[in-house]
């Protein structure tokens, strides 16, 4: 697609995303409105919640600091000496993330680009551009990605590690990073690559640690002791009466099941995948295991899903998923506005089902993408050699 068409798209779909959400502005984000409208935004929530309308720094309190890590709490801390009020607040954080996201869409197609239209036109993409601030993350994990595909590694590192500072996820990225990098017999390379990622990210973290330690540390304390949350497969489980317990060790475990079946998959491989193809099915693993899954996280998979698409024929999976995700971000909102004192919205079980379903279409995107890569000849086996019996050729 040329260039100018794909900017336009990029630039309608931010403008109809900005349009959904600025209906909140006129009711200053009342509940259960913004739920009822599915406008709600964390940010002009967390400019009063978080003392962003008095200038105060991010991670100062120990109660009440930025739940995120520092560049974002940095970004919320620069962007309030523009703003005066929850709206203008919104207003020009928004117009930021609405740049970020055409540079998005701008960088998927350097990666993939006869499938980057699909970023711009995603429909859970365009629903949920301006529910937090994750785009100021997505955009440096992109350019990891990209920087690395083409063996520029060092930038590929530091952008790497901006971002981990920014929003945790990539972190799980440096799993097949590493195993590329071993698998090309590039060994230096992978130690200098995880060394340069871990001193960068320490060099942007540790004044914070050494300055509010407390503060620093909230966004990981509430990650390692949040109960079952919205979207979560946990949730939905307890949700529809299936009560479960010792959360962390489950959550744990299904990752690292998750994990390792995904290890197994590369070690399969006979050719060495690239960072693109794989890093998807690296973070929806994540999410699918996580105690939490946010509206907006669908920003981080839609565009790691377009450049992992090699085929035509994997659209209708691509599309499967975005609908499941629609469904979902609909879904969430209205069951929040009934859980805030609406007098109608989605019930407790239908909510449960909804989340299920998009875990489905989640699991069965990862199950295509699996799929193409052994019909690519990648393996000499079929998926169901790879999943029950790979230790064969093995002593």
């Amino acid at each position: 697609m040329r260039f100018k068409v794909l900017l336009a798209l990029a630039l309608l779909a931010a403008l109809i995303s900005f349009t959904k959400f600025s209906h909140c502005e006129a009711t200053t984000w009342a509940t259960p409105d913004q739920y009822v409208h599915a406008c709600y935004s964390d940010l002009p929530s967390l400019f009063g919640e978080r003392g962003m309308v008095d200038n105060k720094w991010p991670y100062s309190s120990n109660t009440n600091a930025v739940e995120y890590p520092v560049i974002t709490g940095l970004v919320m801390y620069a962007t309030s000496f523009v703003a005066h009020s929850p709206i203008s607040y919104f207003n020009f954080n928004a117009f930021l993330l609405a740049f970020l996201f055409i540079f998005v869409v701008l960088l998927v197609r350097r990666i993939r680009p006869e499938f980057a239209y699909l970023v711009a036109v995603a429909p859970a993409m365009i629903a949920s551009l301006y529910i937090n601030w994750d785009l100021w993350a997505i955009v440096s994990m992109l350019a990891a990605i990209y920087w690395f595909d083409r063996k520029a590694y060092l930038y590929s590192s530091i952008a790497l590690a901006i971002s981990i500072s920014t929003k945790f996820l990539p972190v799980f990225l440096l799993l097949p990073i590493l195993f590329i990098l071993w698998r090309q017999n590039q060994i230096k390379e992978m130690f200098k690559y995880g060394a340069s990622t871990i001193i960068i990210w320490l060099a942007i973290n540790i004044p914070f640690i050494l300055t509010t330690p407390t503060g620093w540390w909230r966004f990981y304390k509430l990650n390692l002791d949040r109960q079952a949350d919205w979207g979560s497969l946990w949730l939905a489980l307890n949700q529809l009466g299936v009560g479960l317990t010792n959360l962390n060790y489950l959550a744990s475990l299904l990752l690292l099941i998750g994990l390792v079946s995904f290890v197994i998959l590369l070690f399969e491989l006979q050719n060495t995948p690239t960072l693109a193809s794989v890093a998807f099915i690296v973070l929806a693993i994540v999410m699918v295991a996580s105690k939490v899954y946010s509206p907006q996280y669908v920003l981080w998979l839609t565009p790691l899903a377009v450049i992992a698409l090699t085929n035509k024929k994997d659209l209708h999976a691509f599309w499967i998923w975005q609908v499941a995700e629609t469904l979902y971000h609909v879904a969430i909102w209205q069951h929040l506005a009934l859980f805030t004192g609406a007098h109608f919205g989605l019930q407790q079980g239908g909510y449960a089902a909804i989340t299920l379903i998009r875990i489905g279409a989640t699991l069965y995107l990862i199950f295509i993408l699996i799929k193409r890569a052994l019909q690519a000849g990648n393996t000499q086996g079929s998926l169901f050699d790879l999943l029950f019996e790979a230790s064969k050729p093995y002593p």
